[in-house]
């Protein structure tokens, strides 16, 4: 089974926009048919809302793939100037 790891920009990502942000459908409809099929599941069980607000730590998974949500890495930019 494939892995992908999904690091997020924010507080959560909408389960339709994670789905297209990993490129595993080419639009938000192609999405939204995957997740209303039944074919996409959030913690282990079936979702059928594609604005299911996912977070660090949840695991999105479709027929081959797991997609593992995690919070942004800490970014270390120079020291601010006092």
């Amino acid at each position: 089974m494939q892995r992908i790891d999904f690091e997020l920009r924010g507080e959560y990502i909408a389960l339709d926009a994670l789905i297209k942000a990993t490129g595993l459908a080419g639009s938000g409809g192609s999405a939204k048919h995957m997740i209303t099929g039944g074919q996409v599941q959030v913690d282990g069980r079936v979702e059928l809302r594609r604005g299911c607000k996912l977070r660090a730590g949840q695991v999105a998974q479709m027929p081959g793939v797991r997609i593992h949500v995690h919070a942004a890495s800490a970014r270390q930019g120079p020291p601010s100037a006092p």
